[in-house]
């Protein structure tokens, strides 16, 4: 089954799209204007990922709208990491376009090999976690007989967590960019 879309909202429609459309590079394909709450409006923003599958922005409109923070972690208390919104790559070489294609748009860039996928992450203008993951091994039945193993253990053993390996700081790659070789 395929994945149609997530939707989450934003209080910067103008910062939202540029990130999205610039810094991710994915194509706004659709946009719903809908009445929204008493008195108010939305517009419904979708966004073909590349595959068909879309992510979708919320930008509400409403005198009622209480204020609210975006970010799908922190605005929970949670750290950033935890509700993330993953958008997979499909080889290395593609990780790295992204990467240069966020370190150009000014997002810092986070690497981490988990050991079966290597991901690379930055933050959207919300505050929410993006990250691009190019799996690196097939999963193969022994993996889905220790998953369920897992899944069924009460407590189970503890892995070491997974450290970034990498951190690319936007600034000093327009720096080098500007440097004269």
């Amino acid at each position: 089954m395929s994945f149609h879309h997530v939707a989450v909202a934003t209080r910067d429609l103008e910062a939202t799209h540029r990130f999205y459309s610039e810094a991710m590079g994915f194509e706004l394909v659709n946009v719903d204007v809908i009445p929204y709450m008493k008195e108010g409006w939305a517009r419904h923003l979708f966004y073909d990922t590349g595959n068909g599958e879309m992510l979708a922005i919320w930008d509400l409109h409403d005198e009622d709208l209480p204020d609210f923070d975006p970010a799908l972690s922190t605005s929970m208390g949670l750290p950033s990491f935890v509700n993330h919104i993953a958008f997979g790559a499909g080889s290395l070489e593609e990780l790295d376009v992204s990467k240069e294609r966020w370190l150009a748009h000014g997002h810092d860039v986070v690497r981490i090999d988990h050991g079966w996928c290597v991901s690379i992450y930055a933050n959207d203008p919300n505050g929410t976690m993006v990250e691009f993951c190019c799996t690196t091994r097939v999963f193969g039945p022994d993996d889905v007989r220790r998953a369920r193993e897992r899944l069924a253990q009460a407590a189970p053993e503890v892995d070491r967590a997974p450290a970034p390996t990498e951190f690319f700081l936007a600034a000093e790659h327009r720096q080098a960019q500007l440097s004269p070789s």
